[in-house]
């Protein structure tokens, strides 16, 4: 299937509301999951990633309803137990959801297996699986070592001292973090290397105090969390996803007028409300409020030089709007987004390439050169919802731009090209 995409006459006058955040919500059900007693998570996503996350918790034993009409989740915790002594998971290719939740049936003591998608098998979790097994879990595999199918022999986390790369992903990171409170004896966490999107990071640490634990870090690359600690159920309230507000933000960006985003705020948990501050840099106006974040555009851009290592979910929103201004743009230190879906530097670089836009690849991201004239095309998408929302965007203001498989949208945001239509009303 094709989504044809037409372009927008501008300048748009729209006033948006988005769904709740990916990452917030999978932290949230697994804090939820992990407390004592019943917490509702109100304005959770749903989404392909959060009915992995949930439906595993269910196999579980961890009591999961879910109200979709009310985006709502209610979640009965185990008090850091895992009621199951043995469950058969598939997690898609669900990658918070494939980290959290080996790092938490690790608490349990039984046998438990993993698997996903090709994709999700291709997707190395070894760095937190040599991680979890020095503080006392076993995993066997089945196919490649470090990947996906695993088995996991658990029987309980004391806790220790451990060293892990932070340069591959952080969800190995806030994996880690979040079930170290309930070790017996706490996790020392040494960082090594320089930290990709350390943004999550800082997300799950204040995440985790807001369910009771701390998790302050000592200093940059060293987070020493205390165990015998204990999460409290509590009523909990998702901030709307700011990586989908990129989308929405860029489409006002290029086609010029006024977007407007209710419930997001410079305050947010997300590190992506960053990438507003880019937008200004390309010529671009915002105003924050204390719950909505405004922008302003008269569709003229230039290009800017960005280290977006923080906000690296964004990188495909700006490649897609970058052939739109009046200058070059380089995007720097995001190789680690070669392994995420698909590898994302790649695709970019080809579907750039395939609207007739020239594009210098660069180990580290990429240099995307101004455009004048974007080539009609179909896009491939690579089963990446970020490449496919992104060049959705590039075609509100380019004609003939059509997206391939368009649902794989579903992974984050399932009603995205309904969303994106109302820009027009």
């Amino acid at each position: 299937m094709i989504r044809p995409i037409e372009p927008i006459a501008g300048p748009i006058q729209a006033r948006v509301t988005l769904p709740g955040s990916k990452s917030i919500t999978n932290r949230a059900l697994l804090l939820a999951a992990l407390s004592t007693g019943k917490s509702t998570i109100r304005g959770a996503l749903f989404s392909d990633d959060t009915r992995y996350m949930s439906a595993a918790l269910r196999q579980i034993g961890v009591p999961v309803r879910a109200d979709e009409a009310e985006s709502t989740y209610e979640v009965v915790g185990s008090a850091g137990r895992v009621p199951a002594c043995q469950a058969d998971l598939f997690i898609g290719n669900a990658g918070t959801a494939a980290r959290f939740l080996t790092a938490y049936l690790s608490l349990g003591r039984g046998e438990f297996r993993l698997d996903g998608i090709a994709r999700m098998r291709q997707r190395p979790i070894g760095d937190l699986l040599d991680c979890l097994t020095r503080l006392g879990a076993r995993f066997e595999f089945e196919v490649n070592p470090g990947c996906l199918p695993i088995r996991l022999l658990a029987s309980g986390l004391d806790g220790g001292t451990v060293q892990i790369r932070a340069d591959a992903s952080s969800q190995f990171v806030s994996a880690l973090l979040m079930i170290a409170p309930l070790t017996l004896n706490g996790v020392e966490l040494q960082l090594l290397g320089e930290v990709v999107s350390r943004p999550y990071i800082e997300l799950t640490c204040r995440m985790m105090e807001q369910w009771g634990a701390s998790a302050a870090p000592v200093s940059d690359s060293l987070y020493r969390v205390a165990g015998g600690q204990h999460y409290a159920a509590q009523s909990y309230s998702v901030e709307p996803d700011a990586s989908s507000a990129s989308y929405f933000f860029a489409a006002g960006a290029i086609t010029g007028g006024s977007i407007r985003i209710d419930g997001l705020s410079a305050e947010s948990l997300q590190g992506d409300v960053g990438f507003v501050n880019v937008l200004e840099k390309m010529g671009c106006s915002a105003e924050r409020g204390s719950d909505y974040i405004q922008l302003k555009s008269d569709g003229k851009l230039q290009g800017v030089d960005v280290d977006m290592n923080g906000i690296s979910d964004t990188v495909m929103t700006l490649a897609a709007i970058a052939p739109f201004a009046s200058t070059p743009t380089r995007i720097r230190n995001v190789a680690h987004i070669r392994h995420k879906e698909t590898d994302r530097l790649l695709a970019l670089a080809t579907e750039l390439k395939r609207v007739g836009v020239l594009v210098e690849n660069h180990a580290d991201g990429m240099t995307i050169h101004p455009c004048a004239e974007i080539l009609p095309a179909e896009i491939e998408t690579y089963d990446d919802h970020r490449i496919a929302m992104s060049f959705a965007v590039m075609g509100l203001r380019a004609k003939g731009i059509g997206i391939k498989d368009p649902g794989c949208v579903a992974k984050t945001f399932p009603d995205f090209f309904a969303r994106l239509e109302q820009l027009r009303s």
